[in-house]
């Protein structure tokens, strides 16, 4: 195999990313920007990114003879998702294959426990958390002096003897978990989530109560689930943040995301939030890539509200709520992702938009025949200012991401910008209804 060069000595002109969907389809229009060869990994020859890549290796993402070729043919190579089969690849790192980030830096973040655990090691503010695990625990045996209704033994706290002595005089019914239930300091409703491979509403679930919680259980390994208390929030938040392997940091403005149905609906460029909201956030990114000695992009998802800026999710990679960079900034998410890869100096993030809205678009029912969508991809091109990106998936099942619109906005204030920003979801909507409302059954 060759050994990658060192990026720091020189920049790079290839570089491979494991994954082909519409991530790494912007990352590859990126990379061309650049002058970068871009190889890519991806289960289906006919994935958005195999379009405009340099070669692709036709295979499962945690096919890791496939990610070995993948590195033969370029200097370092990325992930477009956080799906990674780290103990797999540690090989591939020994014999000195360059993965940015880092699989050490990567280990932290590829499921939400490990994530929950590093954010209450380092002390930042997230959500309370549980391990689903935790709701079936076993009959503990009685502390001494507890006394039980009639009975003459009692078991002291320590001493193996007393507890085996206990559990032979205990009927069998008595010896039988209890029936689950929350831990102390929980409450119905809470968000149970999948460690890994959930994402979009993926690997969710709402538990209004007991019943819920009984066929979850019943369903799903409890290992490889935890709960989150269920919090009360004013906005959704998002922030992409990039560092280097000098130490360098940039970060991205922060900004508003819509969900709908756990999907991201529309991001607003710029979130209307006090400054020390975002300076907070800010904080909280540079904190994260510094203790996790992390190079690469890194996105994070904030609610805020009655509790203060609390951590939702972090992704280890480009993200749905950075689309409107690639108007609206100096450097886009992309492209920064392909300069810090390669070795090349990071581009600014500044802005050179006063505000954007992106508009994610979604496969929808209502969409009969390829002949309907592409009606609406036309109409949609004649809006005034509006940049479509187009990701060019086959089939276009309900709920799937399609492409999105990138739409800069000339409001100064907060309230002007609401509204604008409101006229264009109504226009845009009324062309590419969402993926399950009723309108779009009667959508022309």
């Amino acid at each position: 195999m060759t050994i990658s060069a060192d990026p720091s000595s020189a920049p790079l002109r290839s570089m491979g990313i494991v994954g082909g969907g519409q991530l790494a389809w912007m990352l590859a229009e990126a990379a061309e920007g650049l002058g970068v060869d871009l190889h890519v990994q991806t289960p289906n020859g006919d994935d958005p990114a195999t379009s405009r890549a340099s070669s692709v290796v036709v295979a499962a993402l945690d096919d890791v003879s496939a990610t070995r070729l993948l590195a033969e043919r370029c200097a370092a190579v990325s992930f477009e998702n956080e799906w990674i089969p780290l103990d797999a690849l540690a090989p591939l790192a020994v014999e000195g294959v360059q993965f940015v980030p880092s699989l050490q830096a990567l280990e932290p973040l590829v499921d939400k426990r490990r994530q929950r655990q590093l954010l209450d090691a380092l002390h930042l503010p997230t959500l309370r958390w549980c391990c689903l695990e935790e709701t079936l625990q076993p009959p503990e045996p009685p502390l001494q002096g507890d006394g039980e209704s009639g009975d003459a033994e009692t078991v002291s706290a320590s001493g193996e003897g007393s507890l085996a002595e206990w559990l032979q005089t205990r009927p069998a019914h008595d010896l039988q978990p209890s029936e689950p239930c929350l831990p102390e300091g929980f409450a119905f409703p809470v968000m149970a989530k999948a460690t890994s491979g959930g994402y979009d509403g993926r690997g969710t679930r709402l538990l209004h109560g007991q019943a819920d919680l009984e066929a979850l259980l019943a369903e799903v390994k409890p290992s490889a689930w935890i709960l989150e208390e269920l919090v009360r929030f004013e906005q959704e938040l998002a922030l992409v943040a990039c560092r280097d392997r000098h130490g360098r940091v940039e970060l991205f403005p922060l900004v508003q995301t819509h969900q709908h149905r756990q999907v991201c609906d529309w991001v607003l460029f710029p979130a209307a939030v006090d400054h020390a909201v975002e300076a907070f956030a800010r904080n909280i990114a540079a904190s994260l890539l510094t203790a996790l000695d992390y190079v690469g992009v890194l996105s994070i998802e904030f609610f805020y509200g009655p509790g203060g800026l609390q951590i939702n999710e972090l992704a280890p990679r480009t993200h749905n709520s950075g689309h409107y960079t690639i108007e609206a900034c100096q450097t886009s998410q992309f492209a920064q992702q392909v300069r810090i890869v390669t070795g090349q100096p990071m581009g600014s993030t500044q802005p050179r938009l006063a505000g954007a809205l992106m508009v994610n678009l979604l496969g929808t029912a209502a969409m009969a025949s390829p002949e309907d969508v592409e009606d609406r991809l036309v109409r949609l091109r004649q809006l005034p200012g509006v940049h479509l990106h187009w990701y060019g998936k086959r089939g276009q099942r309900p709920g799937r991401k399609l492409g999105h619109l990138t739409i800069p906005l000339q409001a100064g204030s907060e309230e002007e910008r609401r509204n604008e920003c409101r006229r264009w979801l109504e226009q845009v909507r009324a062309i590419w209804p969402r993926f399950d409302s009723p309108a779009a059954a009667r959508a022309a």
